[in-house]
């Protein structure tokens, strides 16, 4: 995606941009240089992978890390030649670094043996059990970031389909990342140290709002 000043800082020989973007889009397989070309590109082929992905999974499905870079690489190949695999580059977003690139693979491995298995499939029934499913999951790939790009709506992604198999309605996201921006980004800081209770408050609002939406339109 784009790769906006001060908002990431990416060392390694990954860290490549499209010729004529002026150090604003990442290298890509469609020549895209404009920041907002990118963003209709990505967010286009997003539904699309979406739509594709819930076809697919089923309710009693216990995702993996594969899972995972499959989902990354169904929604973005066709934009990125890395769509699907782990980076290889370190991150950083201000002072905050996320883990150091050597060690997503055993990282990945981890949280499908910790957090995959013990909270997919997403068959609980009421919503604690739910918003605590989706809080721990969600803050711990986000704390692992283990893609170049798209890890936030990577992870959303993989939230929604959880949300999916619980039978709840697609989950709306607004306020998430938006104007709830510093309430997440502190929710993903208190997850660092095991206290996911913020998250879980987060996700617990998306799943009311979601639920309220559905009611809303009726029958």
């Amino acid at each position: 995606m784009v790769r906006k000043s001060g908002r990431y800082a990416a060392r390694g020989p990954e860290a490549e941009f499209e010729p004529g973007s002026r150090g604003r889009v990442l290298r890509n397989l469609l020549g895209i240089r404009s920041v907002r070309e990118m963003a209709r590109a990505e967010s286009r082929l997003l539904l699309e992978a979406q739509e594709r992905l819930v076809k697919m999974i089923s309710p009693d499905h216990r995702f993996t890390a594969d899972d995972i870079r499959e989902m990354h690489r169904v929604w973005l190949e066709s934009i990125y030649p890395w769509a699907g695999e782990y980076r290889g580059v370190n991150l950083a977003k201000g002072d905050f670094h996320f883990a150091a690139a050597r060690e997503v693979p055993r990282l990945m491995g981890e949280f499908e043996r910790r957090y995959l298995a013990q909270y997919t499939p997403c068959s609980y029934s009421t919503e604690p059990e739910i918003a605590e499913a989706l809080a721990v999951v969600h803050a711990e790939l986000i704390l692992i970031h283990p893609f170049r790009e798209g890890n936030g709506r990577c992870a959303r992604l993989l939230a929604l389909l959880m949300a999916l198999q619980a039978g709840l309605p697609p989950l709306d996201y607004g306020g998430l990342t938006a104007a709830g921006g510093k309430r997440y980004i502190g929710a993903i800081h208190a997850a660092m140290v095991g206290d996911y209770g913020p998250m879980r408050a987060l996700f617990s609002a998306v799943i009311r709002r979601s639920s309220d939406r559905v009611a809303r339109r009726g029958p």
